[in-house]
């Protein structure tokens, strides 16, 4: 068993990043935040709770992901799954559909169909779905987002706010299925009775209006408005904007995005005391560089690490041998996790201390 001692430090950060101080968009809520950290770059009434449409299935679809298992198994759908009104991926009582062609129901033709087969596949009625989708919004400590449909059909207690739901984008963009499905122009899926194939097309413009776009959904009601949740990946960098009730989203959801990519800035950090010396059981010493992380990072952004390494090693060691590792963290998120290795090769020694040592590792293993 490996028992590591813990040093914490404190980076301290220059910028000259510019802040924002006001910016003219047509929602009546946004933000912009940092996919990695989660870090808010920028807002706009970004508390207010709001209907939020078709963008519910961004939860919808991540529940799918998460619990679905197997996205090649396969349901027959019943009537109850496929009445409901909106927008449709097609399906029909009777057809044979994968859980891998409802996700990408949900996230490219933003089939209510989908998101009702869905929810009724995976819990076995679309109330019992709805608390999962309440019950994992309270595990990532959402305290102003409440479900009532998995579809994002409006009802009187169905909302969230732009914050909230830029990081229930966050956690969703963090599932590869998820991710995938997000970021695709257009998918060949095949299902009916018998299936056939059909290909569907992403109703999110941003695909093809926006550079590294990688998502993420689009919804409206005339009662939500417009709403768009976007994410953008550029360089190491990674922002995701929402916007609700907005008449210009795509217009203003490139300016946000560019906006965010520039209020990031990418460093190099690196302890002051880069060289260790770690003693060995035998009394040698052995030295070890602490590596360097790059980081993105804003004008608010805080830097910390913390270094992990055992109180004492173990011969015989091999140069390039991990003996530790360095986490770093921007704002208390962990965003590099970095291995420690000797620069040197220590031979076991004989040394009577080394033996008394060996039968306490040996012991300490089976505690």
């Amino acid at each position: 068993m490996k028992r590591f001692v813990c040093i914490i430090a404190c980076i301290t950060i220059l910028l000259n990043v510019s802040t924002v101080s006001a910016y003219s968009i047509s929602a009546k809520a946004a933000v912009v935040i940092d996919g990695y950290t989660g870090e808010i770059l920028y807002s706009l009434n970004c508390d207010q709770r709001l209907p939020m449409a078709s963008t519910t299935k961004i939860m919808t679809a991540l529940l799918l992901c998460e619990l679905g298992g197997d996205l090649t198994k396969e349901i027959v759908t019943t009537r109850e799954m496929v009445t409901v009104e909106g927008s449709s991926m097609g399906l029909q009582v009777g057809d044979t559909v994968s859980y891998h062609d409802l996700l990408y129901g949900m996230m490219l033709a933003s089939g209510n169909d989908a998101a009702n087969t869905t929810a009724i596949a995976i819990a076995g009625s679309v109330s019992k779905f709805v608390d999962l989708m309440n019950e994992r919004a309270t595990q990532m400590g959402l305290k102003d987002t409440h479900f009532v449909t998995p579809s994002g059909l409006d009802a009187e207690e169905h909302y969230t706010t732009a914050y909230e739901l830029a990081l229930i984008a966050k956690e969703a963009l963090a599932n590869k299925n998820f991710a995938k499905a997000a970021a695709s122009q257009s998918a060949r899926l095949s299902y009916g009775n018998p299936p056939y194939n059909r290909t569907l097309t992403n109703h999110n413009k941003l695909l093809k209006m926006y550079d590294d776009i990688v998502g993420v959904k689009t919804g409206f009601t005339k009662k939500s408005g417009r709403c768009l949740v976007s994410a953008s990946k550029k360089d190491g960098k990674f922002v995701i904007a929402v916007t609700l009730n907005d008449g210009n989203d795509w217009a203003d959801h490139r300016t946000l995005l560019d906006l965010g990519l520039s209020l990031i800035e990418t460093k190099s950090f690196l302890p002051e005391n880069s060289e260790i010396e770690i003693c060995t059981v035998s009394g040698n010493k052995i030295k070890a560089e602490i590596p360097s992380a790059t980081i993105n990072i804003t004008e608010n952004s805080s830097v910390t690490y913390q270094v992990y390494l055992p109180p004492f090693l173990y011969e015989p060691i091999k140069k390039g041998e991990q003996i530790g590792h360095i986490c770093y963290y921007c704002n208390d998120n962990m965003v590099s996790d970095i291995p420690i290795t000797a620069n040197q090769n220590i031979n076991y020694s004989n040394n009577k201390f080394a033996l008394f040592f060996e039968i306490f590792k040996s012991i300490l293993s089976k505690v």
